[in-house]
């Protein structure tokens, strides 16, 4: 009878929680207000740890980025906002991926006089410590305000490029290339990318004043190594200004101009510029440099002691041009890899590089694919090969060279290769002479 009227008098719903720590009460209180007052540094490691796997990602940037340095949170930020996120590509670190891909979204989606510059102004504080590559692949020109008639409209032709140069200026990337310390790589692209029915060529212009902007800045920025400035239609006045304005820089270790329109002059600019700077790599394809442009890069390829890659390919060098390069080589003892693929070559440029095979010991890779070498082009190479032992690759792809010939070519090639592999196994910290 004692144990029914127990029953009866206690609550059946009642049961035996334990009442939460201390510790978990000021944690929660400490995310719920972590906005008005982000205390995360003055606690314990392990505590900041249960702080910051609760804390949102929809934080402002003002309160997080320069003290929720946890990759966890960073990694949770990311993986939220981007469907792809390869951190390999930014050193492994998902707070640089945060910043770098934030900030490049601004910049690609800023259009000129209607967005507030503030947007990229207020976050260079929070940015600047991890920002190191930027790639931005389109520049957004301003709105138009004077809409052309309809019975004039000329949207469709080049003629509205230069119609559009005075207002389609785009965004002016100073003020904050030299507010960022550690930038170290730029790619840029001036364009847009889904412009749909919308297509006008002035969406395609880089201006002068775009050019001027843009060499001011990058010669503000002293540790940039990389710089690629591609499909932009980039021209000889615009890149001997740009060529200028980089003739001094510290750090400037590769220049990628590729699928511009870059001539005869602006190569001259650019021979200049390799042999008055530091530059390693540098990347011309599909321009429109002739045999006297090829003849200044020659001219600085035999002055400069630095330069190891030279890609020329799909330009119009023609045998002056190729004979050129070759020469520069029979002297310069820097470069290991060059692309001379679709440049309308042919036997006197192969005479030329049989007695750079010959005699160069640097260069390790050349490619000749798409040229008019044919049989005896092809003869001088493997005359040149007999003695080589440095030349891993050589790409002879559509040059028109005897079968048989290509075939020892390669077995030359291949054995190069092997033994340079070989010794790499016998000494693997040997210094490379």
């Amino acid at each position: 009878s004692f144990y029914t009227r127990r029953c009866i008098t206690e609550d059946p719903t009642w049961s035996l929680v334990t009442v939460p720590h201390l510790t978990e009460l000021c944690i929660q209180h400490i995310v719920h207000n972590f906005e008005k007052n982000p205390i995360l540094n003055y606690l314990l490691p392990e505590h900041q740890r249960k702080v910051v796997d609760r804390l949102s990602t929809s934080l402002p940037l003002t309160v997080t980025a320069n003290i929720v340095s946890h990759e966890d949170y960073w990694k949770r930020c990311c993986i939220e906002r981007w469907q792809v996120c390869d951190v390999s590509n930014y050193g492994g670190s998902w707070k640089r991926m945060f910043f770098e891909r934030h900030l490049e979204n601004i910049l690609k989606f800023f259009i000129p006089n209607t967005t507030d510059p503030r947007q990229v102004l207020e976050l260079i504080p929070l940015c600047k410590g991890y920002v190191q590559k930027l790639e931005i692949d389109q520049f957004l020109p301003p709105l138009r305000v004077d809409q052309k008639e309809e019975s004039n409209d000329l949207s469709d032709t080049e003629e509205d490029a230069d119609f559009s140069e005075a207002y389609a200026h785009h965004y002016d990337m100073k003020d904050l290339i030299i507010a960022l310390p550690h930038l170290e790589e730029l790619h840029l692209t001036y364009g847009v990318k889904s412009c749909g029915m919308n297509f006008e060529w002035s969406l395609f212009n880089f201006t002068e004043q775009d050019c001027s902007n843009l060499a001011a800045a990058v010669k503000m920025c002293r540790n940039l190594k990389v710089f690629k400035l591609t499909r932009s239609k980039v021209d000889d006045d615009r890149i001997k200004v740009l060529a200028r304005n980089l003739l001094d820089h510290p750090c400037l270790l590769e220049l990628d101009l590729s699928h511009n329109l870059i001539r005869d002059k602006g190569a001259q600019a650019l021979g200049k510029l390799i042999s008055h700077s530091r530059l390693e790599t540098l990347d011309l394809c599909n321009n429109q440099i002739c045999h006297l442009g090829a003849q200044a890069l020659a001219q600085g390829l035999a002055e400069s002691s630095t330069l190891t890659s030279l890609n020329l390919r799909l330009n119009f060098l023609e045998d002056k041009g190729g004979e050129a390069i070759g020469r520069a080589l029979l002297t310069n003892s820097s470069l290991k890899s060059l692309h001379l693929g679709s440049n309308n070559l042919s036997q006197p440029t192969a005479a030329v590089f049989s007695q750079v095979l010959a005699q160069n010991t640097t260069l390790t890779h050349i490619n000749f694919s798409c040229n008019h070498l044919r049989l005896d082009g092809g003869k001088q190479l493997l005359e040149g090969l007999a003695s080589n032992k440095t030349l891993t690759e050589l790409d002879l792809r559509h040059t028109e060279v005897e079968q048989e010939t290509d075939l020892l070519i390669h077995q030359i090639v291949w054995a190069n290769r092997e033994a340079v592999r070989l010794g790499s196994l016998q000494h693997p910290t040997a210094e490379p002479l």
